[in-house]
């Protein structure tokens, strides 16, 4: 940074930076997972974006559809320039989309909303390397990575989304030509959603109903080319178009796409977990079902970074912002304070600083883990792969549901300027919103780790063996917890909590099902139930995950940094205690005077954090290229920034619109 770029920083931010008492970059090492990790991550921004390729001479907000979608595609193929021919090989395929430079930083400097070829690289490629034979791979690898071929994720349809039994596409086996014959039956069974499909891609992996000598055998992946690959145009058979406007993500391309009895060569199905062999024998892998949910965790596990990722921006633009704004004079001799000193501020931004970290920490202590089983899954165990399933359900639906509430808190916490575009967190808004819904709804998958929990409670009933994350629920079927109000406390008592509610859930479900109902029926009576006691179980993991990986990450730093990290674990457990404080009189001993001083260790809590604020988000180490904000850039001058925003608008090009002349000034005369 200049000398002059130095003395431009904001007076205030100045001084808030000077305050910090830890070394920010030995926090910023733990949370990229090692010094290493740092160096490589900088190296890759500085290719990436000192060129300044990733900004637009005109402001995209004032594009047109199209213009923006076109210019989303100019900038992936200089992005996928980037990764293929400069900095591809400071990083490989075993951190593919988990805490990588190449996914989930530097691309996001380019996309303010997202790439059209976010899908090729989030779910085409790692689809093939999950479902493919070896031979397969050798064919269909190098080209998506080369980027000869650009692919989708065709799953939803229009009709059917996480419902994946009741996907209506058909894909029936002709032993003659050895050809398979895709058809979509109804307009409901059109595939929905999939971004990069309505204009981009030119290759999709279609999941479809297989079937083979007048058997259905469920659903299966295929690779299907729809479009020509010199002239782009849709095949015969193909029907393919772009869904149209949405809440965010308008530079995706989302399509649809249907299919006339499109033909398809045999070797076109993934193969890896099942096959059809040349006369229509059907042959699958043991266990074929359940090794389909590597992907799935694979893409959530994502997904739940992405949330923290996008929470350390949203909370990196509010803090700055609440650290430069001044606001009323409770006062009358004195200034307008700085709104961060205000508790209601802290409030709403230090638990979204604590949150990005809970969130970040549990993903990556997730995916360590998971990678452990898909070790052996090599050998044909898949013993631990339901709960895996179950954990990145649960987790994906928790991260992205808090992200969104959590991300809206700080554009409230930024006032009428953070409703602004330019301010950066509406696109984030946006973004998060869009992930809560895709991959499984909250709801859906919520449901799904609670059919996990309810077997789990069973076994713990029958004193079985259990998987390490539902150990705890021995704890259903003692006395209440008794209330201890230490971080290591509090995690016991939200294991209880989580305990206390999937007993009350199975012991409701007993009862329906004494008074006559059916097991579907007395399930569908107690979602409301299951549907929390699943969220409760989240909780309890990523509180004990966050709070282990705290403990363990900074066992040899600096005296400040332990501190500064253990404050922010500490204020995760005690924000949700209080947010949760009637499950826990139901599940534990907690009294009125224990909530009384929980909420003044909270409150207190927030003041020992709020002089290293702006120092804690500065640890995420987001440039302003990553950031797209007129309030949260590094030098503060939000005010500046806002009225250069505002002077590019298209609408102050003329001091005189021409709507004046058309219709203002007619209007106006004639009420002369």
């Amino acid at each position: 940074m200049s000398q002059l770029q130095k003395m431009e920083v904001n007076p205030d931010l100045a001084m808030e930076r000077s305050k910090c008492n830890f070394n920010i970059m030995e926090v910023t090492h733990i949370l990229d997972g090692g010094e290493e990790n740092t160096v490589r991550r900088k190296k890759i921004e500085d290719i990436a974006l000192n060129s300044g390729a990733s900004k637009d001479s005109f402001p995209e907000e004032h594009m047109s559809p199209k213009e923006k979608y076109e210019n989303a595609v100019r900038k992936s193929c200089l992005y996928a320039d980037l990764v293929k021919n400069h900095f591809a090989h400071l990083t490989g395929l075993e951190t593919f989309g988990i805490n990588s430079g190449v996914i989930r930083r530097t691309a996001d400097a380019f996309f303010k909303e997202v790439s059209p070829f976010l899908l090729h690289m989030g779910m085409f490629v790692p689809t093939i390397m999950g479902q493919c034979t070896s031979e397969q791979l050798s064919y269909w690898l190098p080209r998506a990575m080369d980027m000869q071929i650009i692919g989708t994720y065709a799953q939803t349809e229009l009709g059917h989304g996480t419902f994946i039994r009741g996907l209506e596409t058909t894909a029936t086996y002709d032993p003659e030509t050895e050809e398979f014959v895709l058809h979509s039956p109804t307009l409901s069974s059109y595939k929905w959603w999939a971004g990069g499909l309505g204009n981009t891609a030119n290759y999709c992996i279609v999941v479809a109903q297989l079937y083979t000598k007048g058997e259905c055998h469920g659903t299966h992946p295929f690779i299907v080319q729809i479009r020509d690959e010199d002239t782009h145009m849709p095949l015969p058979g193909i029907t393919v178009g772009e869904i149209g406007p949405k809440m965010g993500f308008n530079t995706a391309d989302n399509g649809f796409l249907g299919f006339k009895h499109y033909r398809i060569p045999r070797e076109h199905m993934m193969m890896k977990n099942a096959q059809v062999l040349k006369d229509g024998t059907y042959v699958k892998v043991a266990r074929h079902g359940k090794l389909t949910y590597g992907t799935m965790v694979f893409v959530r596990v994502i997904l739940v970074n992405e949330a923290a990722f996008n929470l350390a921006k949203a909370c990196t633009i509010a803090v700055r912002y609440s650290a430069i704004r001044r606001q009323s004079r409770p006062k009358p001799d004195e200034a307008e304070p700085q709104i961060l000193d205000y508790a209601t501020q802290q409030h709403k931004l230090f638990i979204t600083i604590a949150t990005a970290h809970a969130l970040q920490l549990s993903s990556s202590w997730l995916w360590q883990s998971f990678s452990a089983v898909l070790s052996e899954m090599k050998d044909g165990n898949t013993d631990k792969l339901p709960e895996f399933h179950a954990l990145s359900s649960c987790l994906k639906a928790v991260s992205t549901s808090d992200a969104a509430f959590l991300i809206e808190q700080c554009r409230h916490a930024c006032g009428g300027h953070g409703y602004m575009i330019s301010s950066g967190i509406p696109h984030l808004y946006n973004f998060v919103s869009a992930t809560r819904t895709y991959e499984g709804d909250y709801t859906v998958l919520l449901l799904q780790t609670a059919r996990f929990l309810v077997k789990a409670y069973e076994q713990a009933e029958a004193k079985q063996p259990l998987t390490p994350t539902v150990s705890y629920l021995k704890l259903a079927f003692s006395r209440k917890e008794p209330w201890d109000s230490s971080p290591a406390g509090i995690v016991r008592s939200f294991q209880a909590l989580a305990a206390g509610k999937l007993s009350s859930c199975v012991k409701n479900m007993r009862k329906h099902m004494r008074s006559g109902l059916s097991e579907v029926d007395a399930w569908e009576m107690s979602t409301i139930q299951l549907v929390s006691a699943a969220e409760a179980h989240c909780r309890a993991v990523i509180s004990d995950a966050y709070r282990s990986e705290i403990m363990r990450l900074t066992a040899n730093s600096s005296p400040n940094v332990k501190i500064v990290m253990e404050q922010l674990s500490t204020l995760y457990l005690y924000y949700w205690a209080l947010e949760r404080t009637g499950d826990l009189l139901l599940y534990t001993s907690i009294s009125e005077k224990d909530i009384v001083e929980l909420q003044l260790a909270y409150e207190e809590q927030l003041q020992k954090i709020r002089p290293n604020a702006v120092g804690i988000v500065e640890a995420f180490d987001l440039r302003d290229e990553l950031l797209h904000s007129t309030l949260g850039s590094y030098d503060g001058r939000a005010y500046e920034r806002l009225m250069d925003e505002a002077l590019r608008s298209p609408m102050n090009k003329e001091p005189v619109t021409q709507a004046y002349y058309k219709y203002l000034r007619p209007m106006m005369k004639a009420n002369l």
